[in-house]
């Protein structure tokens, strides 16, 4: 592949600086939800967009459907953020929380709306403070569900995006028992990758 990629230093740099701000996220979300979230790794990788359903299928090893939600960002460096989870596993999500979730008479619609309350406060957290650490300010557009469920490959139209190459970013929160899984995916339009690569090298030069 041909397309600007991240060196070791530039990767490393970026996934502590992911792992700060999933940090953050991880705690918001616990005070939401009353439970203690686990964090996997960040995961960085330069995909064709066109695979990205397929990368990321191989990544999360999602087969079943899945429940969206999206939004966009930009500064220099733009894409968007995706939070989904295995659709299946929302109900348990609705477990944990009390009023008004688990008290109202309309399951689906406490269900989306509990999600996309996670799937904000993920988006918002992680975000902010990646760009934070890069001394960016992004602008959000406004989240949108997606689809509470879709298939996979759904998620990402290349022909929307109109992007050829993207840099994506994956990261997972488990609650505490592993009942529920929510993977939060930044995806960088090919343009935005040597922005990031002089923003992560400006980071390192600090250090």
């Amino acid at each position: 592949m041909s397309e600007p990629a991240l060196n070791e230093d530039q990767r490393d740099a970026l996934q502590e600086v992911a792992n700060m701000a999933m940090g953050q996220a991880a705690t918001r979300l616990s005070k939401l939800l009353g439970t203690f979230i686990e964090l996997s790794v960040p995961r960085v990788k330069v995909v064709g967009v066109a695979e990205a359903s397929e990368t990321l299928r191989a990544m999360t090893g999602i087969t079943e459907t899945v429940t969206a939600v999206r939004q966009g960002f930009r500064s220099d460096i733009k894409g968007e953020a995706i939070v989904l989870c295995r659709s299946g596993s929302v109900g348990q999500l609705c477990a944990l929380v009390n009023d008004p979730y688990t008290k109202s008479t309309y399951e689906t619609t406490t269900q989306t709306e509990l999600i996309f309350d996670v799937a904000t406060v993920l988006m918002g957290a992680c975000v902010s403070c990646i760009f934070d650490c890069l001394g960016r300010a992004p602008i959000f557009s406004p989240p949108g569900m997606l689809g509470m469920s879709m298939p996979l490959g759904d998620v990402f139209q290349p022909a929307t995006l109109a992007w050829k190459t993207a840099l994506l970013l994956e990261v997972n929160f488990a609650l505490e028992d592993h009942s529920f899984r929510a993977h939060l995916v930044m995806l960088m339009a090919e343009e935005s990758i040597l922005h990031m690569n002089e923003a992560l090298d400006a980071l390192l030069s600090r250090l």
